[in-house]
């Protein structure tokens, strides 16, 4: 990666390397990450990286919130799990990614079986 130079000689390399020990790899970087909008200062840029990032952080973070509450259905846990990582629930009752499911969700096996069986029944039954 090149140095970027701006106003008076300042690189932004440096910083954005600073920024990248914050990043969470669950979290997609923005367009708005990759350069600062023409003619916006340089502590303006870091700003706004700041306040994006801890803005994904957080909706991250109830994201996963959600994902285990109790409040909230197996089949909706499993389907905010499925939004989150963008997999579907495998239809294999043997799939491996079962049990990585129930235990990311807070569930028990039994139960991510038993929405499986669910959907598989709605599939088959004509609407």
């Amino acid at each position: 990666m090149s140095l970027r130079r701006l106003a008076r000689g300042v690189t932004v390399r440096p910083y954005l390397e600073e920024c990248s020990t914050l990043a969470d790899p669950q979290i997609p970087r923005s367009a708005s990450y990759a350069n600062p909008h023409a003619g916006e200062p340089l502590g303006d840029y870091r700003a706004r990286l700041i306040a994006e990032r801890a803005e994904a952080l957080e909706r991250r973070q109830r994201e996963l919130a959600e994902q285990v509450s109790i409040q909230n259905t197996p089949a909706d846990r499993i389907r905010i799990w499925e939004r989150l990582h963008e997999i579907a629930l495998p239809r294999d009752p043997r799939h491996r990614l079962l049990q990585v499911i129930a235990d990311a969700t807070r569930l028990g096996l039994d139960q991510v079986l038993s929405e499986q069986q669910a959907r598989a029944s709605a599939r088959s039954t004509p609407a």
